[in-house]
Order: structure tokens, then C-alpha cells, then sequence
């Protein structure tokens, strides 16, 4: 049996993040990039990826939609902003 292309977040709805997606993943990761935003307020993303000792290009790939953020980026992020981001 073939491997389907796991489609990323921002293929899963209309106007990433701005618009819902059906898709209950594709939600929850947008949910999550809203919640990142709004913690990041004014920090740069290369200051706040530094902090969680994470690649910044990692975190600008979550952020545009491009990746899925994994159990680490988001435990990470969370200690390193202080903030809950994932959203349930």
C-alpha cells in the first residue's frame, strides 16, 4: 500500500491562519499558530527560538504553516514563553 503525502496545515484551509480548517488537525495547528503569535508579541521569532533551544527556521516553518509542530517544539515554546499554546 502506497504512503499518502501528509498534506501540511496551511494546505488545509483557505487563508492560513486566518480561515478554519474541516480538518480537525489542521484546526488544532492553527489554533496553535494563533495562541504562538500572540504570545511571540513583540520578541523577535529568532530571540524566543533561541530561548527554547530550538531552529529558528523550525519555529517560522510552524508559524507560516508548512510543518506540524511536534511534542517537543511545542513543549519548548511553551517553557520558553511561559504560556500555554497548545490550545486543549
Amino acid at each position: 500500500m502506497a504512503n499518502r503525502r501528509r498534506e501540511s496545515p496551511f494546505e488545509l484551509t483557505e487563508s492560513w491562519p486566518d480561515a478554519p480548517s474541516s480538518d480537525s488537525a489542521g484546526e488544532t495547528a492553527r489554533q496553535f499558530v494563533l495562541n504562538l503569535r500572540s504570545a511571540l508579541g513583540e520578541r523577535s521569532v529568532r530571540a524566543v527560538a533561541e530561548h527554547a533551544v530550538l531552529d529558528e527556521a523550525t519555529v517560522r516553518r510552524v508559524l507560516s504553516g508548512a510543518a506540524w509542530p511536534d511534542l517537543r517544539t511545542v513543549a519548548r515554546l511553551e517553557e520558553a514563553l511561559g504560556t500555554r499554546l497548545y490550545p486543549r
